[in-house]
């Protein structure tokens, strides 16, 4: 209901128009005009075109495309992580600011830096384009003067891997059974698990759904929309990652594998997971006499996943494959074999290399790293 004072100033503003000689039905008509143009270059309009007509064509076109929709069109609810982000999807894409932007790659580099930077690229070369093509209304860019190094800081490569002792105090105190269990209980010492298991990222893992798994076909499918490279992945699960999987409630308030609020939610606090995981090593190593444990991260145990594939007798490409790099070169255009039973082969192998580290004798459920080899 419009309001008295609001009242007032539409007439004031009618008089006004009536001394211009303004019909105020034809104001009117031209403001719905306006209305109806914001919507057709809303964001998600525009960032479509792009993603269509610029870059489709691009070799990375399907994890640009992902990471826009992602990121900047869709909303994404708040975690412990970064705030609520409502999407920039339905607004006019004149109305983007520069302190939107920069608000934007503040909330992702708390905790993704790596993946602020990419966006900001993405972003970046979004508003060029839609400038460059003279019919969104654009004059400028809200990117231009924002400067990566004063906003992210520089890249810094990481090449951390966890040698054997770290990994057997990580799966120490990610022991949650009811014979021994360890500091870190569900849902993150399974998580933690899965993801030196599988290789895959903490996003795809945290977010899983119980009806992407087929636990009796031992498969787990992560759709494409969860997936950085826009593509569905196949991750053919060995055997401890199935009993790990088996042994997880399941909530009567969503689908989620690991909730804190009965599947309704997947899980988030990773800052906090970590610290405490870094105090349950620390004393665990203490206690052994070990060194302080040096720095790593939670994406640092795939990449000491993806090492220990390169220790083993599995093909480069296999490897690859595994954590869902794309095919390379003419490999994406002409082989489309799904490489299923190679990778289920490689992920044995890495399990058993993985138990032989933690596991003085391997559980009799898991062959030995010779007799998967000869498998």
């Amino acid at each position: 209901m419009m309001t008295l004072a609001e009242a007032r100033d539409k007439a004031r503003a009618a008089i006004e128009d009536m001394k211009a000689g303004i019909d105020p039905t034809e104001r009117r008509q031209a403001e719905l005009r306006a209305i109806e143009r914001a919507k057709e270059n809303s964001f998600s309009i525009v960032a479509e075109a792009f993603i269509t007509e610029h870059v489709s064509g691009l070799r990375s076109g399907d994890e640009v495309t992902a990471t826009i929709r992602r990121e900047l069109i869709n909303a994404k609810v708040k975690t412990d992580d970064e705030p609520a982000f409502e999407g920039w999807g339905r607004r006019p894409v004149t109305s983007i600011s520069r302190r939107d932007v920069i608000e934007r790659i503040r909330a992702i580099k708390k905790g993704r830096p790596a993946q602020a930077r990419l966006v900001l690229a993405y972003v970046r070369k979004l508003f060029n384009w839609a400038v460059a093509q003279e019919i969104y209304g654009l004059e400028s860019s809200p990117c231009d003067k924002i400067a990566v190094k004063d906003l992210i800081g520089k890249p810094t490569i990481r090449d951390r891997t966890l040698d054997p002792e770290e990994v057997r105090a990580l799966w120490a105190v990610t022991d949650w059974s009811n014979e021994a269990p360890g500091p870190i209980g569900y849902p993150f010492a399974p998580f933690v698990r899965l993801l030196l298991l599988t290789g895959q990222r903490l996003r795809e893992v945290a977010e899983a759904r119980w009806r992407e798994f087929d636990l009796d076909a031992g498969i787990w499918i992560i759709p494409a929309d969860r997936m950085k490279g826009g593509a569905a992945h196949e991750v053919p699960l060995p055997p401890m990652a199935i009993e790990i999987l088996r042994s997880l409630p399941r909530g009567d308030a969503g689908d989620f594998v690991f909730s804190t609020t009965g599947g309704k939610r997947p899980i988030s606090g990773f800052s906090k997971a970590k610290t405490r995981l870094d105090g349950a090593i620390a004393q665990h190593r203490q206690t052994s006499g070990a060194e302080e444990m040096p720095d790593w991260r939670f994406h640092d145990l795939r990449r000491t996943m993806r090492t220990g594939l390169s220790a083993l007798p599995i093909p480069n490409l296999v490897a690859e494959l595994v954590i869902a790099h794309a095919k390379p070169g003419l490999h994406k255009i002409y082989d489309l074999h799904a490489y299923r039973d190679e990778k289920r082969h490689a992920l044995k192998l890495w399990e058993a290399r993985l138990l032989a580290i933690v596991s003085p004798e391997p559980p009799s459920n898991v062959v030995t790293l010779f007799e998967a080899i000869a498998q």
